[in-house]
């Protein structure tokens, strides 16, 4: 069992940055692929970023490519979303989730994951 928490989210400009994090529980997180969510009001919850157990291997969405940055801290058990150049559109409710890694590329798809937090929300002001 893994327990995630995030943290950093808030109201920021358009065109400013915010970096998101989540604190993982157990010794375990290391061998986890490790992937961020979004849920904007009216929308499903779409994919983000993932990453796999090393960091070695990432991905992004189209809509955040070139934008956002994904990466982990294993030694402090700490999955990062660096969001840069934000827009309106990336407003949402922001959600780290975890899943045992099963192979070198990290899985990305929403139902692969059976870890999640709580959410942090993220408001973009035009």
């Amino acid at each position: 069992q893994v327990q995630l928490v995030e943290s950093g989210g808030g109201l920021e400009q358009a065109g400013g940055s915010l970096r998101l994090s989540c604190v993982a529980s157990g010794r375990t997180f290391s061998t986890y692929d490790m992937g961020w969510f979004r849920q904007a009001p009216g929308k499903e919850r779409e994919t983000v970023a993932a990453i796999n157990w090393s960091g070695d291997y990432t991905y992004y969405a189209d809509s955040v490519t070139g934008r956002f940055t994904i990466s982990r801290d294993n030694a402090k058990l700490t999955l990062y979303l660096q969001m840069n150049n934000l827009k309106p559109e990336d407003t949402a409710v922001y959600y780290c989730a975890a899943r045992p890694s099963v192979a070198a590329r990290p899985r990305t798809r929403e139902y692969e994951y059976m870890y999640w937090g709580q959410g942090t929300q993220v408001t973009v002001s035009s």
